[in-house]
């Protein structure tokens, strides 16, 4: 059995029971929650006609914007380590599907299931930064399948007003019950570039428009307060 099957089926008691409790949790958790999306007019508009986007997204970022967009099929990008198979079992009771593969390992594989899903008219969600970082440094891989695919990336940054951060390389966030929490999307936009060698470039281009709508969602999140 290679390391990757191993890791799937081998599921410590602790994660068995996050897989089992943590969509509930977070239902619940979410039902309290005052929510708001600033800009979504694009991408609900690429949805409605059928049409593939990438939506980028850091890792801190992730449990809030899994529950946002829980059951709209929208397929995720996740690693092959056990803390993957944790994330690939949870995210599948809320509806998601998933691409197994990261920048560090099963990159080339999940390149190319990226592209079939892109092709095929599905949306896929990736964490540039994801599993292990650097925090908030986009890598490659969403700006070559979209390039290669033809479709449009959305970032999107989320802010809450009150969070947990757990003490991890993501400072990865929790939004607290009864919290707002704000949802800030770019448009649609496409990766400038001919082929894949170019496209590997742009991923600054994208890092500083997350980046700016988690600043955006920020500073919003302020004002209502």
């Amino acid at each position: 059995m290679s390391d990757s099957a191993r890791a799937r089926t081998q599921l410590t008691r602790v994660q068995r029971l996050a897989v089992a409790l943590g969509p509930v949790l977070l239902r619940a958790l979410y039902s309290t929650w005052r929510v708001r999306e600033v800009n979504d007019a694009g991408w609900r508009a690429l949805r409605a006609e059928g049409r593939s986007f990438v939506f980028a997204l850091w890792h801190g970022q992730l449990l809030p914007l899994t529950v946002q967009h829980r059951a709209q099929g929208i397929k995720v990008l996740i690693s092959e380590h056990r803390d993957g198979e944790l994330i690939a079992r949870i995210t599948a009771s809320l509806g998601f599907g998933s691409i197994r593969g990261s920048t560090t390992r099963g990159a080339t594989r999940a390149l190319l299931a990226m592209c079939d899903a892109l092709d095929t008219g599905a949306e896929i969600a990736v964490t540039p930064d994801g599993p292990r970082g650097p925090a908030r440094k986009f890598a490659s891989g969403a700006t070559v399948a979209a390039q290669r695919a033809g479709v449009p990336i959305v970032t999107v940054g989320v802010a809450a007003s009150r969070a947990w951060r757990m003490k991890s390389w993501d400072a990865f966030m929790i939004p607290k019950p009864f919290a707002h929490v704000t949802f800030v999307y770019s448009d649609p936009s496409y990766v400038n570039a001919q082929d894949s060698r170019t496209a590997a470039t742009q991923g600054e281009t994208f890092e500083t428009s997350l980046n700016a709508m988690v600043t955006t969602a920020e500073t919003l999140e302020k004002i209502r307060a």
